[in-house]
């Protein structure tokens, strides 16, 4: 009798996992008000040393599932107003129609148009890049974190990545030289589950 109960409830048990929906993308909200992102840039300065800072204000939101990663979304709103030299009149001066003209383009947007998996956690993401009035392909190179459960009974997952584009592609006419047309963006993205 014994036997038969527990053929049963394996019999029941592979069922009910054969019915079991697959698993879908999950999706995420960028944790801004934990400050736990952030979007930072890196430019020389004429060739001769290095300017960093970031964008104190953005949100967004993306769709990921380790098990289908060519179904993987993402969408970041940045306000260009908030972006931080850690230098008053400089901000003031990147925030003028020389840079980022934040007047007439206030926001700048990245969507991802694809999402392509290159193995141990690294990821290529492609998408379009509002900037400036301006949009125009970049690609990412990704990596995941970590992921897990954190300590309020949420589910969380985060990112690192980069890329580099020129401040020519998006039309801003300032010009310090070859050596600083180039930006290199660094990414950091920490997804609460919703």
């Amino acid at each position: 009798m014994n036997k038969q109960l527990t053929k049963l409830a394996l019999t029941s048990a592979l069922v009910a996992a054969a019915f079991m929906p697959a698993a879908n993308a999950a999706d995420y909200i960028i944790d801004t008000k934990g400050a736990h992102a952030s979007i930072n840039f890196k430019v020389q300065h004429l060739g001769y040393s290095w300017l960093t800072g970031r964008f104190d204000k953005f949100g967004g939101t993306f769709s990921y599932d380790e098990s289908n990663i060519s179904a993987s979304k993402i969408e970041v709103n940045i306000d260009t107003s908030s972006i931080n030299s850690n230098h008053a009149e400089r901000d003031k001066h990147l925030k003028s129609d020389d840079f980022l003209d934040i007047s007439a383009f206030a926001n700048a947007k990245f969507v991802s148009s694809s999402v392509s998996d290159k193995g141990d956690g690294k990821l290529a993401i492609t998408g379009t890049l509002t900037l400036h009035g301006v949009s125009k392909e970049i690609i990412i190179d990704a990596k995941t974190v970590g992921e897990g459960k954190d300590p309020w009974g949420g589910y969380r997952i985060g990112f690192s990545g980069t890329t580099n584009i020129a401040l020519t592609d998006f039309a801003i006419k300032m010009n310090l030289g070859p050596a600083s047309n180039n930006v290199e963006l660094n990414l950091y993205i920490e997804g609460i589950k919703q």
